[in-house]
């Protein structure tokens, strides 16, 4: 057991080491920074770890972000919830495609609506000009590029078989 979550929390590190460094390659989208490397790690995470390795993992990387001055607050609400989403939904069904729709669901629509009160309370935006709605559209797109990345490699580790192996690794 002890073997096992050590290994766990090592693959978490990196994970979000990746996403650190993967913000590097963000894009403005809106007033939003996208980066997409970070849906891809919430998805791997998922599939590799769990729901809540995937949470940590991305509050993490958003904390992180936050100190190397590559993201901004609204880091928090997107990434985690899109992480927990869709670690819940792999572990309920391990159904690719519905893990990767939670991932795009729970960041793109409920990381994006939760942003809303972040930027209103502590990044000083006007609450009567920013609509409450503001940040779903930048947050679809880059969750949706980072869910395309993650499910090409996930697809391809499953057509392989390395997938279980991989898991299997984990596991013992």
């Amino acid at each position: 057991m002890k073997s096992s979550s050590t290994k766990k929390l090592a693959l978490a590190g990196v994970l979000c080491a990746a996403a650190v460094v993967g913000s590097m390659f963000s894009f403005p989208v809106f007033g939003s920074k996208c980066a997409p490397v970070q849906h891809m790690v919430n998805v791997l995470c998922a599939v590799f770890l769990g729901p809540w390795y995937g949470l940590g993992a991305a509050f993490a990387a958003s904390l992180l972000r936050n100190l190397l001055g590559l993201g901004s607050l609204l880091a928090f609400p997107g990434s985690m919830c899109g992480a927990l989403l869709c670690g819940l939904a792999w572990r309920t069904s391990r159904n690719l495609r519905l893990t990767l729709a939670a991932e795009v669901f729970g960041t793109g629509v409920l990381g994006g609506l939760l942003s809303y009160p972040v930027a209103v309370a502590f990044m000083g935006a006007d609450a009567g000009t920013v609509a409450f709605y503001a940040y779903v559209a930048p947050f679809l797109i880059s969750t949706a590029a980072g869910s395309i990345l993650a499910g090409a490699l996930v697809f391809a580790l499953q057509r392989s078989g390395a997938l279980g192996t991989m898991q299997g690794a984990l596991e013992h």
